[in-house]
């Protein structure tokens, strides 16, 4: 029975799996893997990790592996595609498709149909197919100008609300907790570490907002409902391009800031849903790494028919 790899590569961590035609045999996670944010060096250190580890918990070594599916964020451009194959190539043996994370998501959703994903994790972004096999896209241009509702995104915009409720003559509970978490002890500290170049890792942020949420805090539940409307409206933005007002659209999620936040997955739903009532919006998060396998398995499939 052939053996197949798949890796999920994001901002915050790659996690790689090894898998036959009915089980996954073993997993790994290392670190992020986005070359834009992290550089050629920890992401190859990162990819090779991962299917190190993998391999060892699944008791496989890489000549046994038939065929293999990296998808990442960023490799939509070739030159990040190239990038990521040489480095897999130098512990995969085998044949190995990289993609961007966009497809592996899309396959996990809904296989070869048409659908529009929405993926909200460290950066955020929207994308769908049509019947006829048209893409589109909405927002994930980047964490300093866009990537709305992502973990990123919340953790910047906690900053900001926290420090106009400062401004308006509130002592809000989102701030101490900030400074506490980034150890700083006074405002200018927090302003100058905020406003660093290159910028910290805001998303690390994120968990702070949503236990807040969860305690009742109002600012944090209002920067989640914001993010929630965030993420909706780029996917009604694809939906508006690929779709017309009588289609029946899939809707699917994935990513952490939807896997953690209730919140934000409701209020995506309701906003979706009010444009598009004929929507099918499946709360149930897709794990894009089960699109790596499957997208492995059918180039493999592909390769014994065809010789």
């Amino acid at each position: 029975m052939p053996i197949y790899l798949g890796i999920d590569g994001g901002g915050t961590k790659t996690t790689c799996a090894i898998a036959d035609d009915q089980s996954v045999l073993g997993a790994a996670t290392s670190g992020g893997s986005n070359i834009t944010r992290h550089g050629d060096a920890r992401v190859r250190e990162a990819l090779h990790a991962a299917v190190r580890d993998a391999s060892a918990v699944a008791k496989i070594s890489a000549s046994q592996i038939a065929g293999a599916c990296v998808g990442l964020s960023g490799a939509g451009r070739p030159e990040v595609r190239d990038a990521v194959a040489r480095m897999i190539a130098e512990v995969l043996p085998c044949k190995v498709l990289v993609v961007s994370d966009l497809e592996t998501t899309l396959e996990a959703a809904f296989g070869d149909g048409p659908g529009v994903i929405t993926i909200a994790g460290t950066g955020s972004i929207a994308y769908g197919r049509d019947a006829h096999g048209q893409t589109a896209r909405a927002g994930g241009w980047g964490l300093a100008i866009s990537d709305e509702g992502s973990g990123q995104w919340i953790g910047r915009a906690a900053v900001s609300a926290a420090l106009g409720a400062k401004d308006a003559g509130h002592e809000p509970p989102l701030l101490a907790a900030i400074l506490k978490l980034w150890q700083l002890s006074t405002l200018d500290d927090l302003v100058r570490h905020a406003n660093v170049s290159p910028p910290p890792d805001f998303s690390i942020l994120f968990p702070l907002v949503l236990e807040a949420a969860q305690s009742g805090d109002r600012l944090a539940k209002s920067l989640l409902r914001h993010a929630g409307n965030e993420l909706a409206a780029l996917t009604k933005n694809v939906i508006r391009r690929l779709f017309s007002k009588t289609d029946s659209v899939p809707v699917a999620i994935s990513g952490g800031v939807f896997r953690q936040s209730e919140l934000v997955r409701q209020v995506f739903y309701n906003e979706v849903m009010a444009e598009s009532p004929r929507a099918s919006v499946n709360l149930d998060v897709v794990d894009p790494l089960q699109g790596a396998l499957a997208l492995a398995r059918r180039a493999v499939a592909a390769k014994l028919t065809s010789g």
